[in-house]
């Protein structure tokens, strides 16, 4: 088990590097790759995918039938988990497999990679909405880091996870949700995947009205999409607000913000045009309020502490990170304490939810009371 473990750690950090260099690079930005090649790449995507999982098998969800599964697993010091909760969260999590060369997609009966799965990232994010809701976390065939690296396979990789992901969340609006209210979620790969979602299936729709929040962290969304991409969904701009999206991008302060912030915004012209809009999105995840853009630590209510892995999750420091909004990236000053360890850059991209766990959970329980109140006499 320790060599497991071991091994499993190093493929998680590969991973995530993968997953953040793309981020930088621009995400599903298929200018990257020559047409012919690109047809190639998904060719050999669809060659080699894997049958996509039955939502009605318990077994394709991390969280959800079985209950909360390893995202009931929660800090020393967190806020109980809500009971009987009158809101579901739909939650896709984030690059988590490392392949051989040439594998562009994971498995979901792969046991080894859901193990980590579960306990780097199911345990350590989704776990943050059990205070406001019941969490249902699909498994997925989400495109590996090699895919991620690669320009010939990477958006036909990221397709085939997208498909899987429509689909739980066809499920679960059918199965589990059943028109009560609801908060869609992920973080990196994950998160493009609810970026996805939210302007394909729920922009437009009665899903709108339903929809607590989207939470879209850690992948490059601009100050632009709102309007060009997302027609009907604003950016939250209050606490408290409902019906909007959510997003920051963490770097350590003393990183050099501007090759970060020109990566960014070249992945928002090129598809859009020389327009307004191009800066990335930072709402500030401790105060999640656009008029207070900068948080003091002693704000914070309280990061998880060392890197993603196997086990329990440390004990909540609370006051332990400062944070600012700086040229739409979420600046952090985290206390040395907290054993966490940068990306090349500065880039924080291992701790964007681990950073600011218990602000998340307070944030995710507000706004979920504030739609409840809105619409207290329409809800089941």
């Amino acid at each position: 088990m320790k060599i497991l473990q071991k091994l499993s750690r190093r493929a998680y950090s590969r991973a995530y590097k993968g997953a953040a260099l793309a981020l930088v690079i621009s995400v599903g930005n298929g200018a990257l790759s020559l047409p012919a090649r690109a047809a190639d790449g998904a060719a050999q995507v669809a060659q080699q995918a894997v049958a996509p999982p039955d939502y009605d098998d318990p077994a394709m969800w991390a969280a959800g039938p079985g209950g909360a599964g390893p995202a009931g697993a929660l800090p020393q010091g967190a806020s109980p988990a809500a009971r009987d909760p009158g809101v579901d969260v739909f939650y896709v999590h984030p690059t988590t497999f490392r392949s051989k060369k040439g594998k562009w997609n994971q498995d979901p009966l792969d046991a080894v990679a859901n193990k980590w799965t579960d306990e780097s990232v199911i345990q350590r994010q989704a776990s943050a909405f059990t205070g406001c809701c019941t969490v249902w976390a699909p498994r997925y065939r989400a495109a590996s880091s090699n895919a991620l690296g690669s320009a010939d396979h990477r958006d036909a990789a990221y397709a085939l996870g997208y498909s899987d992901v429509e689909r739980a969340f066809d499920w679960f609006l059918e199965h589990v949700s059943k028109g009560r209210p609801f908060i869609i979620a992920g973080h990196s790969q994950g998160g493009k995947h609810v970026g996805d979602l939210l302007e394909k299936r729920i922009e437009g729709t009665a899903l709108e009205g339903r929809m607590v929040a989207a939470y879209i962290i850690g992948i490059n969304l601009a100050e632009g999409d709102f309007g060009l991409r997302f027609k009907s969904t604003p950016v939250c701009a209050k606490a408290d607000q409902t019906g909007c999206a959510i997003q920051w991008n963490a770097v350590l302060a003393g990183a050099d913000l501007a090759p970060l912030v020109a990566a960014y915004e070249k992945s928002f012209t090129d598809v859009h045009g020389d327009v307004a809009g191009s800066r990335p999105l930072c709402i500030n995840p401790v105060t999640f309020d656009r008029d207070r853009p900068a948080a003091i630590s002693s704000q914070a209510l309280g990061a998880v502490p060392g890197e993603p892995g196997f086990g329990p999750m440390q004990p909540l420091h609370k006051g332990a990170v400062a944070v600012r909004c700086e040229q739409g990236l979420a600046v952090v000053y985290p206390a040395p304490g907290l054993g966490l360890k940068p990306l090349p850059g500065g880039v924080m991209h291992y701790h964007d939810v681990g950073l600011f766990w218990a602000d998340l959970r307070a944030n995710a329980q507000l706004r979920t009371q504030s739609w409840l109140e809105a619409h207290s006499a329409g809800v089941n």
